[in-house]
């Protein structure tokens, strides 16, 4: 990794073993950078109080190995990325204003694309992780996570009848619950629903009633206008001397009659003019019936506006006009079908319940039973640990235990509690020594020995998880003497399979890497390229005299340092 303006870094570049490197410096001088650096690179929450005072922006950029094929790879690709001579590339850049961008293999990717690489790229445990798993549903997880498959199956198809079951609770308490107001609301509809059917609107009747009234409200004035365009048209049989313009248009053609066959020309003429007369013959008959025909009832008329008032009353409360009513009125029907059914639906949910209750219990103890088979072998694992970390006389057990509920799921003839994980109740135990009995770690181990058994289950972990680095972050705090010798040989074989990174005060630990890096800062302060070095021979002597007895140059703490080397090379 390159880091740039990070912290109290300035610049520098970390190169890690593909064994057991160990990172060491005097408190202060950077060494959790190095944690911080690989959680930028894996996805971890920007911060603008990283970035180093006076500088624009923080970078960090890593080179990462990788097999053609591994799901690293193919979701890498998917994103755009492109490997580079068989490693990936990633880079992360934090600016003073706290914006973050991500890349990877030269494609700028969003920093969640990185955070899904991390579960498969790199491990982390820090001094964080153990606080985290002293809590109850972080050791479940634990259990869980170690169990693989034999709890994952199960649990997958428990977490579905869950959140089915949960779902119809709450459809169940809502009908249940609003039952007055979904009466309220379908009394309403019938009203609305009786009142419609009681009109019987008819799609479009509502302006065929509007032009209906329009001519029965001005039938005088229609039949006045008719009977004298007809006249104008026909003549007047009480005006036998009064000139109409059918005798006009009659008079014109007999006129041009009498000389057409002397100019074609004229001969037309005469023809239109006879069309004219057959049209002004036919209009006039049209008139004398719409006349004849035209209804001038006031009864009618007082029966049309008696409809469309009754038409109007309904478009007030339910649509803008009759077709809208209509539409209401269909839509409130299966409504009211929906809401009438209730009863039956209640029924359905209520036997679904029920029967999602007794397969959630059969799906619990399943768990528990999974639990209780891995929790022993893990267990055992993580005491096999113990006894590598000179706690041969430790015990780790589980306790899982279930709380009795009486609205819970009925599990081996008992109502518990359940929750979205199960009914299980998980916590780590420990017996320190023969005749302890077993008590929870929280309470049961001084801090040395709380540090030796969180690193036993990180150690179990690692043997199970597929991922190719594991990063401890001083997880051997509050551990010394034999003790610390032991952790160091465990993590040496643990990188025997894996990339192991350990940022450690301790030089029992540090003796026993592959490589040993120094952070050490400059007068100023600050970390730069030079800062971060790889130590050999008599340097990586000198760095653990420093960090066994606080002088580099004493001949005894120069002596101690040279048989910790010893002792490492040998056990390797």
């Amino acid at each position: 990794m390159r880091i740039r303006s990070l912290g109290v870094i300035d610049d520098a570049v970390v190169e890690l073993s593909p064994g057991f490197t160990a990172v060491t410096g005097e408190t202060g001088a950077g060494k959790t950078m190095v944690v911080t650096s690989l959680g930028l690179l894996l996805g971890g929450r920007a911060d603008a109080a990283l970035v180093r005072i006076g500088a624009e922006k923080a970078v960090v950029e890593g080179r990462i190995t990788v097999s053609p094929g591994d799901s690293v790879v193919v979701r890498a690709e998917e994103a755009g990325a492109e490997l580079d001579d068989g490693a990936l590339l990633i880079s992360r850049t934090v600016s003073a204003e706290g914006r973050s961008r991500a890349h990877l293999g030269g494609r700028s990717v969003p920093v969640g694309v990185l955070a899904e690489l991390a579960d498969e790229l790199v491990a982390v445990h820090g001094q964080t992780d153990q606080q985290g798993l002293l809590k109850l549903n972080r050791q479940r997880q634990a259990l869980d996570r170690y169990a693989g498959d034999a709890v994952a199956v199960p649990l997958a198809k428990y977490t579905e009848a869950y959140r089915r079951l949960r779902a119809v609770s709450v459809e169940l308490d809502e009908i249940v619950t609003r039952a007055r107001e979904r009466a309220q609301e379908a009394d309403m509809l019938r009203y609305g629903l009786d009142e419609i059917a009681g009109v019987e609107p008819r799609a479009g009747e509502d302006v065929e009633l509007a032009e209906e009234a329009e001519r029965l409200g001005h039938a005088e004035a229609l039949s006045s206008a008719a009977t004298a365009a007809h006249a104008a048209l026909a003549g007047n049989p009480e005006d036998p001397e009064g000139i109409d313009a059918a005798t006009l248009v009659a008079g014109a053609q007999r006129a041009l009659e009498a000389v057409r066959s002397y100019d074609p020309a004229l001969a037309a003429l005469a023809d239109r003019i006879g069309e004219i007369g057959i049209l002004l013959g036919d209009v006039a008959g049209e008139l004398a019936g719409y006349a004849d025909d035209l209804d001038a009832d006031p009864l009618r008329l007082s029966a049309v506006e008696e409809r469309r008032a009754a038409l109007t009353a309904l478009t007030r409360k339910y649509g803008e006009d009759v077709a809208a009513v209509i539409t209401w009125a269909e839509q409130s029907a299966a409504r009211l079908t929906e809401l009438d059914g209730d009863d039956e639906r209640i029924d359905e949910l209520t036997a679904e319940r029920d029967a999602l209750r007794a397969e959630l219990g059969g799906l619990a103890q399943a768990l528990t039973d999974a639990r209780t088979e891995a929790a022993e072998r893990f267990a055992a694992a993580v005491t096999a640990e113990l006894a590598s970390l000179a706690m041969p006389h430790a015990r780790v057990s589980f306790a899982i235990r279930q709380t009795e509920d009486p609205d819970g799921v009925e599990v081996g003839g008992r109502a518990v509690a359940y929750g979205p994980a199960g009914v299980d109740e998980v916590e780590l135990l420990l017996a320190p020594h023969p005749g302890a009995p077993p008590r929870p770690i929280a309470k049961g181990a001084s801090g040395g020995e709380l540090s030796r058994v969180m690193l036993a289950v990180e150690v179990v972990f690692a043997g199970t998880d597929p991922v190719p680095t594991y990063l401890f972050d001083e997880v051997d705090a509050g551990v010394g003497g034999k003790a610390a010798v032991e952790i160091g040989r465990r993590l040496a074989r643990l990188a025997r399979t894996a990339q192991v990174v350990v940022v450690t005060h301790l030089p029992q630990v540090a003796a026993f890497a592959d490589r040993q890096l120094l952070v050490e800062k400059t007068n100023d302060g600050s970390v730069t390229r030079s800062g971060v070095k790889v130590l050999e021979g008599e340097e990586r002597v000198r760095e653990l005299s420093r960090m066994l007895a606080g002088q580099e140059d004493s001949e005894t703490a120069r002596a101690h340092a040279e048989e910790l080397l010893a002792t490492a090379r040998a056990d390797a």
